[in-house]
C-alpha cells in the first residue's frame, strides 16, 4: 500500500509467530500480530492495534537484533544485545541474550541510555510519521483496500489512547506492580497482572519497590471481578498472553485456598486451556516466612493445576549484620531453612521452581559476600537443574560496574545457577 508520500509499505496482517518464547539473539515474535515495514523500520501491533515492537532496518539502528518494545504499562524498553554477543556476554549475566534498557531508574549494573542514541530517536520519529501518514492514507482513501481496517484500529490507538488503557489497567488491579519477580524474563515478561493481595509481611529499609502498607488479601468477590475487567481489558489480544502474575508482593501469604481457587479460575477465564504452544506460567512472590508457614498441600495442588508455576523469595543475606543494617527482619537460621526448603521443593515437584534473591553492592561487607558463597557452595546441585539464584544490586551502590567481578566469583563458586536481577516494574 502507498500513503500519500507514495513510501512504500508492506504490510502483514495477523500472521502467526513462532509460539514460543526464545531466548536466541534474533527475538522472535510469539503469537498473532500484525506487522508494517517501511523502508527503514519494521512496526508490529497486536491483536488490538496498539503498537508493540518497532526495529531499525538500515544502518543507523544500533544492532539488527535489538529493538525497541512498549509495555502494557506504556513504557519504551530497549532490548540490548550489549557488546558480546557469545555465551560469555549478556547471556551469562543475564540467562538471555538482551538487556532490558529500562526508561527509569532502576538498580542495572550498566548505565545504558537509549534515548542517547540518534537511530533509536528517529525510529520514534519514524513511527509518528507512520500514524501521520495512515491517518492521511484512511481519510485520502490510498490506502490498499486490506489495509484500511488494520489502519483505522491503529489509529485508535494513538499516544494519549495508549496512557490512558495503562491508566485503566491499574485502576484494575487497585495497585502499582512496582516490580515482577525475576522468574517473568521465562515469559518475556508479557503478562496478565492479577492481583490477590496488597501490602507486604515486611517493611525492610533497604527496599525501594515495596508497599508501605500492611498484607491484606482481597476478597474473592474483589478478585472475581478483577478477573473480568482483565479479560474485557486485553480483549481479543488476550489470546498472545500465556501467563499470570499474582500479585503484589508476597502472594503466597494469601494461602493456599485463595492461591489455587484464582490460578484455577483466571486459567479457564483466560482461555489457558486452549491449544497453546507451552504450558501457561504462573509467577508469584514470597517472603521468608510465608514459604515456611506455606505448607505441602499448597505446592502440591500447584503442580497440578496446568501451570508451571515460579515463586521467587527475598532472602537477600545469610549474614547476621547485613540483615540487620538492611532493616531485614530474619535471623541467618530462618534464612537457612528456608534455603533448604527451597532446594528441597525444587527437586520434589516438577512443574514448580522456586527462586531466591540475594543482594550485591559495594557497600556490604565482606562478612555478607562470605556467608552468601559459603551457603550458595555448599548446597547440593539440583536434580532437575532448578533454584536459579538472582543476585540483585543495592540501587544506591554508588559503582555498580565494580559489582561484576564480584557477581562472577559467585557465579563461580556456586552450585546453582546464577543471574543479575534487574527491578522491573509492569
Amino acid at each position: 500500500m502507498y500513503p500519500s508520500h507514495h513510501t512504500p509499505l508492506a504490510v502483514s496482517i495477523e500472521t502467526q509467530g513462532s509460539g514460543k518464547i526464545t531466548r536466541n539473539p534474533y527475538l522472535r515474535k510469539t503469537g498473532r500480530h500484525s506487522k508494517i515495514r517501511t523502508p527503514d523500520h519494521e512496526f508490529v501491533f497486536n491483536l488490538n492495534g496498539e503498537i508493540k515492537f518497532i526495529r531499525g532496518l538500515n544502518t543507523d539502528w544500533p544492532h539488527p537484533s535489538e529493538q525497541l518494545k512498549r509495555t502494557d504499562g506504556n513504557d519504551w524498553v530497549y532490548y540490548s544485545v550489549g557488546d558480546d554477543s557469545t555465551e560469555n556476554g549478556i547471556i551469562s549475566w543475564m540467562g538471555d541474550y538482551y538487556l532490558p534498557c529500562l526508561p527509569y531508574p532502576s538498580n542495572a549494573v550498566w548505565e545504558i541510555n537509549y534515548r542517547e542514541n540518534p537511530g533509536i530517536m528517529t525510529a520514534f520519529a519514524s513511527w509518528s510519521q507512520l500514524f501521520a501518514n495512515l491517518y492521511d492514507g484512511v481519510h485520502r482513501n490510498t490506502l490498499h483496500p486490506n489495509a484500511v481496517d488494520l489502519a483505522k484500529l491503529i489509529l485508535e490507538n494513538d499516544d494519549q489512547a495508549l496512557f490512558n488503557r495503562s491508566r485503566e489497567l491499574k485502576s484494575i488491579t487497585g495497585d502499582e506492580i512496582s516490580v515482577l519477580p525475576p522468574d517473568t524474563r521465562h515469559a518475556d515478561y508479557e503478562l496478565i497482572p492479577l492481583t490477590i493481595a496488597d501490602g507486604c509481611l515486611y517493611h525492610c529499609r533497604f527496599c525501594c519497590v515495596k508497599s508501605s502498607h500492611a498484607f491484606s488479601p482481597r476478597t474473592r468477590e474483589q478478585i472475581s471481578d478483577q478477573i473480568q475487567q482483565l479479560k474485557r481489558f486485553y480483549g481479543r489480544n488476550i489470546e498472545n498472553y500465556n501467563a499470570i502474575f499474582l500479585g503484589n508482593h508476597d502472594a503466597v501469604a494469601a494461602g493456599k485456598d485463595l492461591i489455587c481457587d484464582t490460578a484455577s479460575t483466571a486459567f479457564d477465564a483466560f482461555g489457558f486451556g486452549d491449544s497453546r504452544p507451552e504450558a501457561p506460567r504462573l509467577f508469584m512472590f514470597a517472603s521468608a516466612d510465608s514459604l515456611l508457614d506455606a505448607g505441602e498441600p499448597l505446592f502440591d495442588h500447584l503442580n497440578r493445576l496446568g501451570f508451571k508455576t515460579y515463586i521467587n523469595v527475598g532472602l537477600e543475606s545469610p549474614d547476621p549484620l547485613t540483615l540487620k543494617n538492611i532493616g531485614k527482619p530474619l535471623t541467618r537460621s530462618k534464612v537457612e531453612t528456608a534455603f533448604e526448603m527451597i532446594c528441597a521443593l525444587n527437586n520434589e515437584f516438577s512443574n514448580i521452581e522456586i527462586t531466591s534473591n540475594f543482594l550485591v553492592g559495594t557497600d556490604l561487607g565482606e562478612a555478607h559476600y562470605e556467608a552468601l558463597i559459603s551457603l550458595l557452595s555448599h548446597t547440593p546441585a539440583p536434580l532437575k537443574n532448578k533454584g536459579t539464584v538472582y543476585l540483585s544490586p543495592v540501587k544506591e551502590s554508588p559503582k555498580k560496574r565494580e559489582l561484576l567481578p564480584r557477581i562472577r566469583e559467585i557465579k563461580q563458586q556456586s552450585a546453582l545457577p546464577v543471574f543479575v536481577y534487574l527491578i522491573q516494574r509492569f
